[in-house]
């Protein structure tokens, strides 16, 4: 039996969990495309993330955000991994609930901190006190990740193949977004 995706699912969650590298193995699995739209906006813009939020500000990153995920729900079902910081926005929400699913792979700090720690990649840990600062993000966005349609839990023992079987088990429970055929 083969696997059919109807429609896009958006990868969503706090940097660290695991977004883009599950995502690929999903769409991998599934055979359809991967987007990332943090690439798609560096692509755009032929400039790194954290060179847009120090030249522009975190504002103008997040309007470009918001049309790059626009364009992307477009294209037709994929897997689309965003931004730690995309859900937050209600349009961003409003736009995944119309055109797609989104699934938020819940991870815990301790979790996240391991993974983000030693890569200054990051433009919203680039503080004083970057654990503190990953914590108040976590705690700040995960009511509104909460609004996410699936969620699947991160664990350190876990591997990348092993997220990937979660969350299409986790799609299987949606027939409007993946069917076998």
């Amino acid at each position: 039996m083969t696997l059919c995706l109807k429609k896009t699912v958006v990868m969503v969650g706090m940097m660290g969990a695991g977004k883009t590298a599950i995502g690929r193995a999903v769409a991998e699995h599934l055979k359809v495309p991967f987007l990332d739209s943090d690439e798609e906006i560096v692509r755009a813009a032929q400039m790194e993330i954290p060179e847009i939020f120090a030249r522009d500000g975190e504002g103008f990153f997040r309007d470009r955000e918001t049309e790059v995920i626009a364009r992307l729900l477009e294209d037709g079902p994929c897997i689309l991994s965003t931004g730690g910081g995309a859900f937050m926005s209600q349009r961003n929400r409003d736009l995944i609930t119309q055109k797609g699913v989104s699934v938020w792979l819940r991870a815990d700090l301790e979790l996240l901190w391991s993974r983000v720690r030693h890569k200054d990649t990051r433009p919203l840990l680039r503080t004083s006190d970057p654990k503190k600062t990953l914590n108040d993000l976590h705690q700040e966005r995960s009511p509104i990740y909460e609004n996410a349609d699936l969620v699947v839990d991160s664990h350190d023992d876990y591997s990348i193949p092993d997220m990937s079987e979660r969350v299409i088990h986790e799609l299987k429970t949606r027939p409007d977004v993946i069917e076998n055929k």
